[in-house]
């Protein structure tokens, strides 16, 4: 037999540049939905410039990103960076930050939720309505991820797409009908209208706008040709987010402009303005004439369903960071333990999800705002630090991409985007945390409860505070060597039949050929690609080891870990690696309103290398092989 090809450790890659940009601007592009009406509150007519010096900001965090992401293609984002620059308890501490950055996301976008749904009924527009529905969009949600309900992923894409374009013509039509330099320039009284201190907060708090550049590099492990598309997916959601952001707030400044010290951006619902939804405030200031309701609604209806998604993608987030912190033992194994069930990670939706409600109610979007800005640029700072320690303590690691502007220094070299970019985010946090004492006060509790929470853990386990320690996991090969141009026998998760072996051993006894099994286990998507999941990994096991009673010594076979629709490309992959002849499948069972064989058989027969063979159960059900 000739050895298998080792692939990514046991993971496929899927994802290519399209699926990263249009995530990460899913992510991204939602906060405009509230982060333009929390600016103009601090910065009124310098909005626009706020949102420029951000921007440069934005590009400097970006190429950061990039190029830790590319060399270390993990889950983690500026905790794995400093896991690998510093040491276990940076990466906590960096990890911790962006905790705070999820929590806040599901609170802030869930919150602005009822406020777009106001096009159709006024009182959701204000409290206690919009208090009351921003929690129950939280409640529904975590219910939803602890159920584990399948993310409808091309629908996402789509409502991104639909998303970046709709702005783009609010951008295109507003600077047509309602842009004025003019009105721009008569906005600004700088240091009255706003004041130097209200400017300065403007800035982290516009910050706000781009934390979602984060999505890409916890996406790393899914990710083909990683050299490749994580630059090129972080370069355009870089461009198509500045393209946005350059021009929008000059839009809604014209449309909305200072009056007597104040704009209905940065107004509340109570005072007639549109803090809770401006970018509805700023299509109500154009005049469509007779499409004005139907373009209100439809903005309306899709601002509230992308930021339904920037809550959930929140939970999802906040899920496979605390699963990824419980294996690396930031925090108590039980916080990121999976359900028995539905596999996921009930503990933590739950705590941070309860945690997320909490700052809900106050119903201060300022201050989750100002609490968001903390939280980010924390975790931003660290990622750029990181970096820069990396050049000197990594030098000779392969870097597919790095950030520009650098100069040799050492062993090493210094990267000045880079460093330019961790001191415009420690400015920004330094400011935010200084300049508002309910900030300093909420960030430094969160802090230092977490801080608090992981001394007490790593003591009580007798670990070091600082040694990286994880929990093992069981390997992903159960049988490496596979015979090339062999019969493949697919089963997805725990189904199994004892017949679809017994045809491939027929097959493969009338063409001397070798037997492999490839069991795939689908992975919840509010879990990291690479969760342990011990029930499911012992199940694969079993299905092998029948496999191996009926076909004895000539099957091989492992197991492969997959997020939901995805073993059909996963069984395809391997069919071409090892050259397979034929690939034998049992369908599914017939669930009323499902099609005949099934997504994933659709999916193999649609881009079958060889002939494919579908072997039902007796009764025409599949089998399942009793547990060990």
């Amino acid at each position: 037999m000739a050895e298998r090809r080792p692939r990514n450790q046991g993971l496929e890659r899927v994802l290519g540049t399209g699926a990263l940009f249009s995530t990460a601007y899913g992510n991204v592009g939602s906060s405009i939905y509230y982060a333009l009406g929390l600016v103009a509150g601090y910065a009124l007519g310098m909005t626009p410039v706020v949102f420029l010096i951000t921007a440069v900001i934005f590009m400097a965090t970006a190429a950061t990103y990039a190029e830790a992401t590319t060399m270390y293609p993990e889950a983690g984002g500026s905790s794995s960076f400093a896991r690998r620059a510093f040491n276990e308890f940076w990466s906590f501490f960096a990890a911790w930050g962006q905790m705070l950055n999820y929590v806040i996301t599901v609170a802030i976008s869930a919150y602005f939720v009822p406020h777009y749904l106001g096009v159709f009924w006024e009182p959701l527009r204000s409290a206690p309505l919009d208090i009351v529905v921003g929690i129950a969009v939280v409640l529904v949600l975590g219910l939803l991820n602890i159920v584990g309900v399948q993310e409808a992923a091309a629908l996402n894409i789509f409502l991104a797409l639909a998303d970046f374009f709709t702005q783009l013509v609010l951008v295109g039509v507003g600077m047509f009908l309602v842009l004025s330099p003019t009105t721009l320039v008569e906005n600004v009284d700088f240091g009255t209208s706003p004041t130097l201190a209200n400017f300065l907060i403007a800035i982290p708090v516009g910050m706000v706008a781009y934390t979602g550049i984060e999505t890409i590099s916890n996406m790393a492990e899914e990710a083909r040709d990683v050299g490749k598309t994580i630059p090129r997916s972080v370069g355009s959601v870089v461009v198509a987010v500045i393209a946005i952001y350059a021009f929008l707030p000059a839009v809604a400044l014209s449309a909305l402009p200072v009056e007597n010290g104040e704009t209905k951006l940065g107004l509340s619902e109570e005072e007639g303005g549109f803090a809770g939804d401006p970018i509805l405030g700023v299509v109500q200031a154009i005049d469509f004439g007779a499409f004005q309701a139907p373009v209100e609604i439809y903005v309306g209806i899709l601002a509230a369903t992308i930021l339904f998604i920037a809550t959930n993608a929140g939970l999802i987030g906040v899920s496979r960071l605390t699963y990824s912190m419980g294996q690396h033992r930031q925090l108590p194994e039980r916080i990121s333990a999976l359900h028995p069930r539905f596999r996921t990670p009930y503990v933590a939706i739950l705590v941070f999800g309860f945690a997320a409600c909490l700052t809900i109610l106050p119903g201060q979007a300022t201050f989750l705002g100002n609490l968001y800005a903390f939280g980010a640029m924390l975790s931003f700072t660290i990622a750029h630090v990181s970096l820069v320690a990396l050049r000197f303590k990594d030098p000779d690691r392969e870097r597919p991409y790095r950030s520009p502007l650098n100069v040799p220094l050492a062993r090493g070299s210094l990267p000045l985007f880079t460093i330019f970019g961790g001191l415009g985010t420690a400015a920004a946090w330094v400011t935010v945390t200084v300049l508002n004492v309910e900030t300093l006060i909420g960030g430094s509790v969160w802090l230092g409860g977490g801080i608090a929470l992981y001394v007490v853990y790593r003591r009580r386990q007798g670990l070091s505070l600082t040694a990286t320690e994880t929990v093992p996991r069981a390997a992903a090969i159960v049988d490496h060597e596979v015979e090339y141009e062999s019969i493949l026998v697919a089963f997805e998760d725990e189904q199994y039949s004892r017949e679809a072996v017994a045809t491939a051993v027929k097959l493969a006894a009338r063409r001397r050929r070798g037997i492999h099994v490839l069991v795939t286990i689908t992975v919840p998507a509010n879990a990291p690609i690479g969760a342990s999941l011990p029930a499911e990994e012992r199940r694969a096991r079993e299905i092998i080891d029948s496999a191996r009673i009926v076909g004895r010594r000539r099957v091989t076979g492992h197991w492969e870990k997959v997020r939901a629709g995805e073993a059909g490309r996963t069984i395809l992959v391997e069919a071409r690696e090892i050259r397979a002849r034929a690939i034998v499948m049992t369908p599914p069972r017939r669930r009323v309103g499902t099609s005949l064989f099934g997504r994933t058989l659709e999916t193999v027969l649609a881009g079958r290398p060889c002939r494919v063979i579908i072997e039902a159960a007796p009764g025409g059900e599949p089998e399942v092989a009793s547990a060990a």
